[in-house]
């Protein structure tokens, strides 16, 4: 029956270009090998470019946390006990390291965010206090974070606030030390309402996906000012995920109540302007794409989908 069920979504999958866009991506129904892995709701989705691998969280009684695939669809491994209920994945790889980071909304010892080694599941950092929620800086601390992006230099950028106290957007250093940090809940400029996701072009912006308030919003790495927001291509559906194409050209944004991944041009240089959608990949009912990553050496998009409770993988044509 399960194996049925993951045919049955896969089959009614399809992207729908706008006028003067062809089809950007088509559905590898090859992947994974063997989707009976999945046995959980699966969160969330990283890959890791640089070694070839695809790391998906997943929550549920007795099933494993994290799962890791081959780019190919091969089921490697999985670990479990450095994580309660993750929301967020994300693969670091830096000059001196590779780590993979999880950010966990469970209430008991493992609420927070940890750092843990490529590929073994060894618990390496911990921000924020295991199982206390709270909003201060000094030390750090967090409640219901819902997604980090880690820098090639090592910053990290953490959107914190996935329905808990703290509604904001936060710049660390790679020694774990506050640059900045911006938001309130609120609906005004540079206030969110649930920031869900957090992804850098090369120019210097940071996009974060406030959800709630069926917006993009824009600010600059460097000073956290606000640069710009977009918010008409939202209206029938929040963002839940915002992440750049492998050529930085297009933005996925997943829109979890419509089952549809948005596919945005980017802009250039300069002014944020307002969002222009030049294509769709509408997906089954009931799919709910949560979370999508891009693997930015092939420029395949994984999204991670609790409703049908599988990560499927989609290459650009």
């Amino acid at each position: 029956y399960l194996v049925l069920y993951f045919q049955v979504l896969k089959a009614f999958d399809y992207s729908s270009p706008r006028k003067g866009h062809p089809q950007m991506y088509k559905l590898d129904i090859d992947w994974p090998k063997i989707p009976e892995y999945f046995t959980g709701q699966t969160f969330c989705v990283a890959v890791d470019s640089l070694h070839g691998l695809v790391y998906v969280g997943q929550r549920g009684d007795n099933v494993p946390k994290v799962l890791v695939f081959s780019e190919e669809g091969y089921f490697l491994y999985s670990w479990n006990n450095t994580v309660e209920m993750p929301h967020g994945i994300f693969v670091s790889n830096t000059a001196t390291d590779s780590s993979v980071w999880i950010t966990d909304v469970g209430t008991g010892m493992h609420h927070g965010h940890r750092r843990s080694i490529n590929p073994s599941g060894k618990l390496m950092q911990i921000l924020g206090t295991p199982g206390n929620a709270g909003s201060s800086l000094i030390p750090l601390q967090f409640d219901q974070p819902a997604e980090v992006f880690v820098e090639e230099s090592g910053d990290i950028y953490v959107v914190d606030g996935d329905g808990g106290m703290n509604n904001r957007l936060l710049k660390l250093s790679n020694d774990y030390k506050a640059i900045w940090l911006t938001g309130t809940n609120g609906t005004g400029i540079g206030q969110f309402k649930i920031p869900h996701s957090v992804t850098l072009d090369p120019f210097g912006r940071v996009w974060v996906a406030d959800r709630d308030n069926k917006r993009i919003q824009v600010f600059d790495k460097v000073t956290g000012e606000w640069l710009g927001s977009w918010s008409s291509c939202f209206s029938e559906d929040g963002p839940y995920s915002v992440r750049f194409t492998a050529n930085y050209k297009y933005l996925i944004v997943a829109q979890l109540n419509i089952n549809r991944l948005a596919i945005l041009a980017a802009p250039l240089v300069g002014s944020i302007g307002d969002c222009v959608m030049v294509n769709t990949v509408q997906l089954a009912d009931e799919t709910k794409p949560h979370l999508v990553d891009v693997d930015m050496k092939s420029g395949a998009v994984y999204v991670a989908e609790i409703g049908a409770q599988q990560v499927q993988k989609y290459v650009p044509l």
